[in-house]
């Protein structure tokens, strides 16, 4: 993964919802060409922190430590609505709600805010998909242990 949208988790209810936050940076180097002289984060990064939010809130519903692992894969984005520009200054809060959730699949609701300013919203349907990478889970394991480090209870990460 190139980009890491989301830099810590505040609250997780695994099978409810998540909340995290993206510090939006001048050092966020998408913004050097998008637009020179008036930088703003582009919408499908907006909708992509909150798909890796609610890739983390599926994983860590149904991932359970010692069974074998399966990871979201955004398959669907519907209703995605953006309702004004966020750029460097801004701290995006993402929150991920489980809207529906399947043995293979799921959807969840997904709302972007600065502040008190709605910046956008999406529905986002996932499939759960065995992945056979010890890269990959490694990876996820180091990334969601980043997010989480200062969530308090802490949580086991599967």
């Amino acid at each position: 993964m190139r980009y890491f949208l989301i830099d810590r988790v505040t609250e997780l209810l695994p099978g409810e919802r998540a909340r995290g936050l993206k510090n939006i940076t001048l050092s966020d180097e998408v913004l050097h060409d998008h637009f020179p002289d008036h930088p703003i984060m582009p919408g499908a990064l907006v909708v992509e922190s909150a798909a890796q939010l609610g890739g983390f809130l599926l994983e860590m519903t149904v991932n359970k430590p010692g069974a074998p692992q399966l990871r979201a894969v955004l398959v669907q984005i519907d209703q995605a609505k953006f309702y004004g520009p966020a750029g460097p200054g801004d701290c995006l809060e993402v929150t991920a709600t489980l809207d529906a959730l399947r043995e293979t699949a799921a959807t969840v609701s997904a709302d972007v805010r600065a502040g008190e300013r709605r910046v956008a919203r999406a529905d986002l349907t996932f499939v759960l998909r065995p992945v056979d990478s010890e890269r990959v889970h490694e990876q996820r394991r180091y990334l969601y242990r980043l997010w989480t480090r200062d969530l308090q209870p802490p949580i086991v990460i599967p």
